[in-house]
């Protein structure tokens, strides 16, 4: 008899997990990240200033 109820009480879980329909997953959208774009010249820049900053500095030795 416990066979019985243990055999019962497995079938009634498993067969509510698969409850219902397979639906199809949902792709969420690609999230893209865009960089602030700068040219190349604000890159070099800051030691552009820097070399001139130590030319003066040589210079005024």
């Amino acid at each position: 008899m416990k066979k019985l109820v243990l055999a019962a009480a497995l079938t009634a879980a498993a067969s509510t997990a698969f409850a219902g329909n397979y639906a199809e997953p949902v792709m969420e959208a690609p999230v893209i990240v865009e960089e602030a774009s700068s040219s190349s010249a604000g890159n070099i820049l800051v030691p552009l200033l820097l070399l001139a900053v130590v030319a003066a500095v040589v210079a005024a030795d």
